[in-house]
């Protein structure tokens, strides 16, 4: 029985993790969006992020991984660069410069097209194999893959009437939002959507390297200490070339210093070690599953404090997101699953004959699974 509950704790553990992630991802989008709009230079934002996660996980990660830490290599080297390079400072810049055209709302369910731009890369570098498509699993894949590109489109391009759920008169961005005209909207808009779409192909190559990383160097807490060292060196060269203004790194009391302590602390230091360990555990798909919660909160919060409008095009495009990812995710669960079913016979001695047939059945999503 204590063996049975000491599982289920077990196995819930991932599950609370990535609920508490999403929640702390979601409150730091909105943070985001009042330091934008409040005038803060967006690489800034980036470069403190990253230089305040370093302050806080690099001692953090030395007293307690200095036991069981491995030695570093020049592979884990240039795979945290490139994590940290493609995944953190070009990601986030993108990631605000997003948010700045469009919306709090509309970022967030962009970062849905993750998974499903995920398995476009896995086709790109052959970690899936095409042969798999037409199998119910890889149909399942395909046909999310292309309801997220669907809706994305909707979600841009299409707005419909506004639906008013609740309401309130707290507006944090009321005397800082201007209306734009319709043109200028929708040419925003497009160039926000790209940007997202760009930051969501850098997040799909950094779960790849993530993978790779966590079955080399396996202390969550030092990959992220390393990752966000090299981060906020990149991001301090990109905020220096885009910024001359050195008066604009004042913090005063004040969204801008609320929003680089929350986002420094806790999204870019300990949500991401969080995240790496889950990655570890469960894989990148797993990470992938949670994103419409932190949509969901997004959502409910942006609507209530900071004036965001829901339309009906907005929320289709959003399902149509959720729906494809959840598609791709059934189809990926569907492989593991039947690798995990198929693998005792191989071990348990049986005919030769029923292997070869095992084989050729499972062959591709085999070396999925290896890579």
């Amino acid at each position: 029985m204590m063996n049975d509950i000491c599982s289920f704790i077990n196995e819930l553990k991932p599950v609370l993790v990535m609920v508490a992630v999403q929640v702390v991802y979601a409150g730091g989008t909105i943070f985001y969006k009042l330091a934008v709009i409040d005038g803060m230079n967006s690489s800034i934002i980036v470069a403190y992020r990253f230089i305040i996660s370093t302050a806080i996980m690099l001692p953090f990660a030395f007293f307690v991984e200095r036991k069981k830490r491995p030695k570093l290599n020049l592979k884990i080297l240039f795979q945290a660069f490139l994590g940290s390079l493609l995944g953190c400072t070009l990601h986030q810049l993108l990631y605000l410069e997003s948010m700045a055209l469009t919306s709090a709302t509309f970022v967030t369910a962009m970062l849905n097209l993750i998974p499903a731009i995920t398995y476009i890369l896995a086709l790109s570098f052959r970690l899936e194999k095409v042969a798999g498509i037409w199998t119910p699993a890889g149909k399942a894949k395909v046909v999310g893959t292309l309801m997220g590109i669907v809706g994305a489109m909707v979600l841009t391009f299409c707005k419909g009437v506004e639906i008013k759920i609740w309401s309130t008169n707290i507006n944090l961005l009321h005397q800082n939002a201007p209306q734009a005209h319709h043109s200028e909207s929708t040419i925003k808009t497009l160039f926000g959507c790209l940007m997202s779409v760009g930051g969501c192909f850098l997040i799909g190559i950094w779960l790849i390297i993530q993978a790779k990383m966590s079955e080399q160097y396996p202390c969550q807490h030092s990959i992220t200490a390393l990752v966000s060292l090299m981060a906020a060196m990149e991001s301090v060269v990109f905020a220096l070339c885009k910024e001359k203004d050195l008066s604009q790194w004042k913090l005063g009391f004040n969204i801008r210093l609320l929003t680089v302590a929350y986002v420094g602390t806790l999204s870019a230091g300990f949500v991401m070690s969080l995240t790496f360990w889950c990655v570890q555990k469960k894989g990148p798909f797993f990470v992938s599953v949670f994103g419409p919660l932190m949509l969901v909160v997004v959502a409910f919060v942006a609507s209530l404090i900071l004036g965001e409008s829901l339309h009906l095009g907005s929320i289709l495009g959003a399902i149509l997101i959720i729906c494809g990812l959840y598609a791709v995710l059934w189809g990926k669960a569907k492989e593991t699953k039947k690798i995990t079913q198929l693998m005792p016979l191989k071990d348990s001695g049986e005919s030769q004959s029923t292997e070869i047939v095992i084989n050729s059945l499972t062959e591709n999503t085999s070396n999925d699974i290896k890579n």
